[in-house]
């Protein structure tokens, strides 16, 4: 935790910035400031989700012809391993490029977690049906939501429709939806709205790219 004290300290002070603007714009509101400050995350990690989104697209991509010669080469994982570097030069792909761009946003994401969560509101915080974001979602509505846009934001990058694959899209957002029924509701709402960001951001990304 120590480890991420700086982003944490960071980002409660850019959450109560964006508060401010909401107080100055005359309409003060800490959902709103919520949903400012995961805009203005995800847009100052757009190149790093590029970079993660393409890494893993293209890695699905190459699953057939790995497929392939961990066919032939069953049993000899020298030859196997020399074949799949054959493969990822010839093919442009780092298999590293998916993850690495994740690792360099993990302080961040976990920064912004344990911000909202333990975040000192100055007064209580009320957004729409719900009066305190510091409470979980009375009605769960916003749960519900995470399991969805979780769901969606997957599977526009997930062409693998082995039976493992299949299985984690569909018990991932089960589990995200079930964890965020305790968490409060401010936390599942930044949750909410970073995923439905990402999935714009995607959309953009491939937008006219070919259907495989």
């Amino acid at each position: 935790m120590v480890l991420f004290d700086w982003a944490i300290g960071l980002l409660q002070d850019l959450l109560t910035f964006f508060y401010g603007i909401t107080v100055s714009l005359g309409i003060a509101n800490y959902g709103l400031a919520i949903i400012l400050i995961t805009l203005a995350i995800k847009l100052v990690l757009y190149p790093l989700t590029v970079k993660q989104v393409k890494g893993m697209k293209a890695m699905q991509d190459l699953q057939p012809k790995m497929k392939e010669l961990q066919e032939k080469y069953k049993g000899n994982t020298e030859k196997l391993n020399k074949e799949m570097a054959i493969l990822y030069k010839d093919s442009g792909v780092n298999p590293l490029s998916g993850c690495l761009p994740l690792l360099v946003q993990m302080p961040i994401l976990m920064g912004i977690f344990f911000a909202i969560r333990d975040y000192q509101y100055a007064h209580t915080p009320s957004f729409f049906w719900m009066t305190d974001l510091s409470l979980p979602d009375p009605l769960y509505v916003l749960p519900i939501l995470s399991a969805a846009t979780t769901y969606i934001q997957q599977k526009q990058t997930t062409t693998d429709t082995n039976q493992q694959a299949k299985i984690m899209m569909n018990l991932m957002p089960l589990f995200i939806g079930y964890i965020s029924l305790t968490f409060p509701a401010g936390l599942v709402l930044y949750w909410v709205m970073s995923n439905i960001f990402q999935i714009a951001q995607q959309w953009w990304m491939y937008r006219g790219a070919p259907q495989k």
